[in-house]
């Protein structure tokens, strides 16, 4: 792995981190790149603020089950507007 990232792999390695999928080398990576990049410390931390906001929504998903209940009946809608 090279010493010094790009932008866009910044911001790669920076999702991968709020998710804990990134190594350590990764991180060390991120910290060297964001002390010289203004551009990504920003949107790292607009990153942090989203993903914050997120877990204190409390969202609900759907079970599984309710996903293939919900697609079949938006394919049934779609498919009675197509056969008139």
């Amino acid at each position: 792995m090279k010493l010094f990232l790009k932008c866009d792999e910044a911001a790669h390695v920076c999702d991968k981190s709020q998710y804990k999928e990134s190594s350590f080398l990764e991180k060390l990576n991120l910290k060297i790149h964001l002390l010289l990049c203004p551009l990504c410390r920003a949107h790292v931390k607009r990153n942090c603020t989203l993903t914050q906001n997120l877990h204190r929504s409390n969202l609900k998903t759907l079970r599984p089950e309710e996903k293939e209940l919900l697609k079949k009946r938006m394919e049934d809608e779609i498919n009675i507007g197509h056969n008139p």
